[in-house]
């Protein structure tokens, strides 16, 4: 009993980390003194956003606290899983794995997305009411930031009060607007962010072998830092694509491009001795980090080529308007980088080649060689792109929150301005 008990309270304790919670995540900022509304740089933004709109407002919620209640702005931090599970059930069985072109109207204006009769039918074979997905979401776009009221005494609540409440929330709505979408549209993408991390731990194992296989023989180690990342990040690309929705058929088409970038990166990770051995080290850097990066890159571009054709799907069933071909391949783009993980991986891309030649090209000769031929910075480098998108992921959250921060703000600062967002109707 004894070594059986320990092991039951851990299995039970893992088994509550994995179950999906179908509530969301919120946090609740309370103003219950009446000193408190003297210094509006410490209150909730909602509320100095309603306050400074009219005065009037700010006698009724010093009122409202003198007779013992308090004022809260609720926050939801994460979206509820039965609101995500309607928005991918959506993008994929009728958006073509898109969002961003139906998901902000709907939130901001019940602008339903366009359903064909084949749509409604495939999504009915599987169990889903793609309609009721739609009403899913709309009962919970004004329910992501909303003013609460808090009976701190147990007095009772008023109708008066009540009704009171509801003004106040129809009054930040211009600010739960835009928490609801960006909420919506960063959780559904971040459920991909994991892949990163995956990404930046084969470092642990990249590392080592890399750095026995150029202490054994120079030039191999370069091959597999450069190749072997470049693999695994391939193949967390593919599963995060096929979270995203895209079939495996629609992957393995792919492969007659990527497997000759991958030839071609091995035989330029190859070829870095050699130009290292006639001191070429600015091309030598240049070419470890390209063919660090290649498959990567051919990836990042052909996701985006397969969002662009998702588009011009959309435009052909008339789910969207007519667009330019720039602004085709715009949305495509938008789509694509809504993953934090996505412009990492992309921005690491493009840095590695970068990275490489000012280490390759390290003005110290002594120090310069010595950093060439280890394992360990040959792996580094190589998994630069990993180390951007692991970053990325990791900031994603606090950069986002920043963003919307500065939105808010904006809308406190031009209080007359109605705010819209993208049409793609």
């Amino acid at each position: 009993m004894k070594l059986r008990f320990p092991f039951r309270k851990l299995v039970e304790k893992l088994s509550f980390v994995r179950r999906e919670k179908p509530i969301g995540l919120y946090h609740v900022q309370v103003v219950s003194l009446e000193e408190e509304l003297e210094y509006p740089e410490i209150l909730p933004l909602e509320l100095r956003f309603v306050m400074q709109k009219s005065q009037a407002r700010k006698d009724d919620i010093r009122s409202i606290i003198k007779s013992g209640k308090a004022l809260g702005v609720r926050t939801v931090d994460k979206t509820p899983e039965r609101v995500l599970a309607a928005i991918n059930h959506i993008a994929v069985m009728s958006q073509h794995l898109t969002i961003v072109t139906w998901l902000p109207e709907l939130v901001a204006h019940e602008v339903k997305p366009k359903f064909s009769e084949k749509d409604l039918q495939h999504a009915k074979t599987r169990g889903i009411d793609l309609n009721e997905e739609v009403d899913i979401i709309l009962a919970h776009r004004r329910e992501f930031k909303k003013f609460v009221l808090i009976d701190e005494e147990n007095r009772g609540i008023t109708k008066e009060e009540q009704e009171f409440m509801r003004q106040m929330n129809e009054e930040i709505f211009p600010i739960t607007l835009q928490h609801t979408i960006n909420r919506m549209t960063f959780d559904n993408a971040h459920e991909r962010t994991e892949i990163a991390q995956r990404i930046i731990k084969s470092l642990l194992i990249i590392g080592p072998i890399a750095h026995f296989f150029e202490t054994v023989a120079r030039g191999i180690g370069k091959i597999f830092a450069a190749s072997m990342d470049d693999v695994m990040s391939e193949t967390a690309e593919l599963y995060a694509l096929k979270g995203s929705g895209f079939t495996w058929r629609q992957l393995a088409s792919r492969s007659k491009i990527l497997i000759p970038v991958f030839i071609l990166a091995t035989y330029g990770a190859y070829n870095v001795e050699g130009f290292i051995v006639r001191g070429e080290y600015a091309t030598a850097g240049i070419l470890f980090g390209l063919s660090a990066v290649a498959l990567s890159l051919a990836t990042a571009l052909q996701s985006i080529r397969m969002y662009h054709h998702n588009v011009q799907t959309l435009i052909k069933e008339g789910k969207i308007g007519q667009l330019t071909p720039r602004q085709q391949w715009w949305l495509a783009l938008h789509q694509d980088f809504t993953n934090p993980a996505r412009v990492g991986l992309f921005a690491g891309a493009v840095v590695s080649p970068i990275m490489a030649m000012l280490v390759f090209t390290f003005p110290v000769t002594d120090i310069r060689d010595l950093l060439v031929h280890n394992g360990f910075v040959l792996a580094l480098l190589g998994s630069t792109e990993a180390i951007v998108a692991a970053i990325t992921v990791f900031a994603a959250r606090r950069i986002n929150n920043f963003r919307l921060r500065r939105k808010i703000k904006a809308i406190l600062k031009h209080m007359h301005v109605e705010w819209r967002v993208k049409r793609w109707k």
